[in-house]
């Protein structure tokens, strides 16, 4: 009954706004989420979520700066919006939330190409589905977490024009490694199905579709794009498994072409993406999406 129901949103053409979510510490959140479907990169209808401050809209509003933040693999992209909780109200700003579609599959996308055209494409879609709302096209981000991150990752090496800044979260970065490591994780034979699914084969068959969706293997663009970015990983990652050959290994890449990248790296031991629930805000500030503070004494407890 749910997919018929989320079948069924996914054909309404009018953007409509969702209820007042609730954030599990009890209050409403400062925010609106609001729903709209666009049609993916293979014509597939897809549903997204766009998170504004409660009050924005209005056609005198100003321009809004936007995050872009695509949802990690299996997870679902209205859960992603409400990670944000009231973040967006504080400072505000937008965060629009993609279901996302890859080859052949939504939510394990992995990085397809036409996932992150379609994530390139959010700030002309958001203005499409809402006229009251305006995005500030000098402030454009994108920050997402595991697989989200990745695709962040690929957005900032195909689109560098396009953002302002951008984090990423535990993000696995060589997904030939990826499929290999998936042995090391429950369930890891279903993941590799899917990974053979949606990429079209294993890794030895076809290695270039695998390096199209590493990040790591577009270190060079990353690294020549001038977009600050920041990379977060843990030594203690149980589903991205050793970082240290991911994102650490990307940033030791992008650090070697290019000394003055506007590019830094936080090293914890925190589990698979927890740091958002503490750290998001840190990653906000330095983007400048949240009033600046003490960074050095926000970052306590990393490496």
């Amino acid at each position: 009954m749910r997919r018929a129901a989320v079948l069924a949103a996914a054909l309404v053409l009018v953007p409509t706004a969702s209820a007042q979510p609730v954030l599990p510490d009890g209050p409403p959140a400062a925010v609106r989420i609001l729903e709209f479907a666009y049609r993916a990169h293979d014509g597939l209808r897809r549903l997204a979520w766009l998170v504004v401050p409660r009050g924005y809209g209005a056609a005198h509003d100003p321009p809004i700066p936007l995050v872009i933040s695509p949802h990690g693999r299996g997870a679902g992209a209205l859960s992603n919006a409400l990670r944000w909780a009231d973040l967006p109200a504080r400072d505000g700003f937008a965060v629009v939330n993609p279901e996302g579609q890859g080859r052949r599959l939504a939510l394990y996308s992995w990085g397809a190409p036409g996932q992150i055209e379609d994530l390139a494409r959010m700030p002309r879609l958001v203005e499409r589905a809402f006229p009251g709302v305006r995005v500030d096209r000098r402030r454009i981000y994108a920050i997402g977490a595991s697989m989200g991150g990745q695709e962040t990752l690929l957005l900032v090496a195909r689109h560098p024009h396009l953002l302002a800044g951008a984090a990423a979260f535990d993000a696995p970065t060589d997904m030939a490694l990826r499929y290999r490591d998936f042995l090391r994780l429950r369930r890891g034979l279903r993941l590799r199905r899917l990974a053979r699914l949606e990429i079209g084969g294993p890794p030895r068959a076809d290695p270039e579709r695998y390096e199209a969706r590493s990040p790591s293997d577009l270190a060079r663009a990353i690294a020549a794009s001038g977009v600050p970015l920041e990379l977060w990983w843990s030594v203690r990652d149980r589903i991205v498994v050793d970082e240290a050959a991911q994102s650490g290994r990307l940033y030791r890449e992008i650090e070697r072409l290019d000394p003055d990248a506007p590019v830094r790296e936080i090293v914890g031991r925190w589990a698979h993406t927890a740091e958002l629930d503490s750290k998001l805000p840190v990653a906000l500030q330095w983007l400048g999406l949240l009033p600046a503070r003490n960074h050095r004494n926000q970052v306590r407890g990393v490496v």
